[in-house]
């Protein structure tokens, strides 16, 4: 670690990141680079990404907006980040998900490793035994209402760690860039399909609904 740079983020944390992103694939981002095409210049790459990261000097480009169909008919937004990107959110992913986990719910399922849906399905199996009824709620449109100083604040909340609330920080402004070329700029919510972005809402989800003075439960149902 060269003790010129301002963060503390090592050139193994990078690499491990890259394991992680090759080994999850995944489509091109803005400048339709591949995962091979990355890792033909692996050496440069990463260490051109370390040097930004732990200089501060680490901007993400714009997404690439991606939209596919719901079963509703309507269609869903994913926002695609650069291979280079998705390594960098992991980077910060990793150091931040190891300060968040411990505070999630033991009911909480979404984006947690070594947690599936199946895991979820396989509790509420066993509890439908146990209860005769059942509450449910959601937030509507959580990922493209996300409030920036809400979610900035819980992640202040649950770490003291400059680098990560910066970058975080600047993901959530990343532009997005349409099918047509159009860039779009984004003052609330935040694309589904970062990483950094899933890692989010469970903290940002649990920190808006106790700030909140109410909340709307949309369905409830009673069985006998």
């Amino acid at each position: 670690m060269s003790r010129a740079k301002p963060f503390e983020i090592s050139k193994r944390a990078v690499f491990d990141a890259w394991c992680q992103v090759r080994a999850n694939r995944g489509a091109h981002g803005i400048d339709e680079q591949t995962i091979q095409e990355f890792e033909g210049r692996l050496k440069d790459n990463l260490y051109k990404l370390w040097n930004r990261l732990s200089s501060g000097s680490y901007f993400p480009p714009a997404i690439r907006a991606v939209e596919i169909p719901k079963r509703d008919g309507k269609m869903r937004q994913l926002g695609i980040p650069t291979v280079s990107d998705r390594v960098a959110q992991t980077v910060v992913r990793n150091h931040f998900e190891k300060q968040v986990e411990p505070h999630f719910h033991p009911d909480s399922y979404a984006y947690r490793r070594g947690r599936s849906t199946l895991d979820a399905i396989r509790v509420t199996r066993k509890r439908c035994w146990q209860y005769d009824w059942v509450l449910e709620f959601d937030i509507k449109g959580a990922f493209d209402n996300i409030d920036h100083s809400l979610m900035l604040k819980a992640v202040r909340h649950h770490t003291d760690c400059r680098w990560t609330v910066l970058y975080v920080e600047r993901w959530l402004k990343a532009p997005l860039k349409k099918a047509d070329g159009e860039i779009v700029e984004r003052t609330q919510g935040t694309p589904q399909g970062g990483l950094c972005k899933a890692l989010h809402k469970p903290p940002y989800a649990k920190f808006t609904i106790m700030q909140s003075k109410s909340l709307m439960v949309q369905n409830i149902s009673t069985s006998t």
